[in-house]
């Protein structure tokens, strides 16, 4: 395939169908823009805008060519929870909190605020908030009323993936790398913000660890180029689009160029799927909160059945590690005092029962003594920029009892068994 590099990025009409459906329509890099890659494939033209997440002139780039009225319709690299977010600013202030904790999903929200927290240093010291050109094209395309179609794989079911492409060994050091990258006081190099011109902010976040990780590169950069070109087949079937406008960052541009001229898809729908499955929990780390439980009451009948003593002293020992531990994960939060306690109170008990966790009953607590007001949402996304800023602000720091709680019980858990263990056997 030859490609031609010119001045201009007006989409070819004269392409030649390829032997997979799709040829090369063009290939162009204005100087003055992003490189630009035009694909045919039928009677479509996609025209792929490699962007830069940090620059204003990319924004300023997507607006020109939407108003230009040379396409009917805009596809960009947003999943619809990012999509969500970007066009509800305070989106995170319209949920209940209660409930993300008791669907599982604090380590998510906890995850993006951390990403959000590197965006938004990135916008106060460069003055150009990364995603600038996604902001133009939603903001474009709906003055022009043309169809938006959001092409990115769920940003959570991607770290998910991510998480569980690596080996465990590897996921301390990755989730270190993550926090140590997004919470440091230091400015963001110009490394970094080079990289954010080709990439987003995950692979920027990533790309150390990407770079010298296959398992790493798959899930984060890879599979997305494939995701988002089997999303364009199922939104864009034959006849309905002549020609669509592709905004994605720069480094996506060879990839997807790559799979949108090679044989099409027999079914996007079941590739879509297969990119979105995540591993099933074991059913054998199912059974494990079950089988503790098991243990440790039955440690406790040994006990009671050598002599009263010894029984009430492992009892003791049990309520003591686990709550204490519980209570300082709470300290660390700096969690309401009525907080502290009622999460060492309850943590021996939430250990011994699987569907309740010490951090759902010190989350709950905590929103009761502090609920978070509209200021705390209103300032969330600068105040997570600081590491101080998670204690200060209450929707943050709630985060923070939660996890602190969940981790100190856990740890109280396992001390204690194998204390029980030993007082037994030992």
């Amino acid at each position: 395939m030859t490609e031609t590099q010119t001045a201009t990025a007006t989409p070819a009409d004269t392409a030649t169908e390829g032997a997979g459906g799709a040829a090369p329509a063009d290939s162009t890099s204005a100087p003055t823009g992003g490189p630009r890659r035009d694909v045919r494939v039928g009677d479509t033209v996609f025209t792929l805008l490699g962007t830069a997440h940090v620059s204003a002139e990319s924004a300023d780039e997507v607006r020109d060519l939407i108003d230009s009225g040379e396409f009917d319709a805009v596809a960009i690299e947003l999943c619809d929870a990012r999509h969500h977010n970007m066009a509800n600013p305070d989106a995170l202030g319209d949920q209940d909190l209660f409930q993300i904790f008791r669907q599982g999903k604090a380590g998510m929200v906890a995850a993006n605020l951390a990403l959000g927290a590197f965006q938004q240093r990135i916008a106060e010291q460069s003055g150009i908030e990364p995603g600038a050109e996604m902001r133009a094209a939603l903001e474009a395309s709906q003055k022009r009323e043309l169809p938006l179609l959001l092409i990115d794989r769920d940003v959570g079911l991607t770290l998910k993936r991510i998480y569980q492409n690596v080996p465990w060994w590897q996921r301390f050091s990755l989730l270190s790398g993550l926090l140590g990258s997004v919470l440091s006081r230091q400015e963001v190099s110009a490394a970094e913000v080079e990289r954010l011109k080709q990439g987003d902010v995950l692979e920027s976040t990533f790309s150390e660890f990407a770079a010298e990780s296959e398992t790493l590169y798959t899930p984060l950069i890879s599979e997305r180029d494939r995701y988002m070109v089997m999303r364009l087949a199922q939104r864009c079937p034959p006849g309905k689009f002549s020609r669509v406008l592709v905004v994605i960052g720069a480094g996506h541009l060879k990839g997807m160029a790559e799979h949108l001229e090679g044989p099409p898809a027999e079914s996007p729908e079941t590739e879509i799927a297969a990119l979105e499955a995540t591993k099933p929990r074991s059913g054998v780390w199912k059974m494990v909160p079950w089988l503790i439980t098991a243990l440790v009451i039955t440690g406790f009948v040994i006990g009671f059945s050598r002599n009263t003593e010894l029984g009430w002293q492992l009892v003791a020992e049990w309520f003591v590690i686990n709550g204490v531990l519980a209570g300082i994960g709470t300290l660390v939060a700096l969690a309401h005092p009525v907080t502290v306690i009622a999460t060492i109170v309850a943590a021996p008990l939430t250990s011994l029962n699987p569907t309740i966790g010490a951090g759902f009953v010190a989350a709950g607590v905590e929103l009761a003594m502090r609920k978070p007001k509209v200021r705390d949402f209103a300032t969330l996304r600068h105040d997570v920029t600081q590491l101080k800023g998670w204690w200060r602000n209450r929707v943050s720091r709630t985060l923070l009892v939660f996890l602190g709680a969940t981790l100190g019980s856990a740890a109280g858990t396992w001390i204690a068994g194998f204390r029980i263990a030993g007082s037994l056997f030992g």
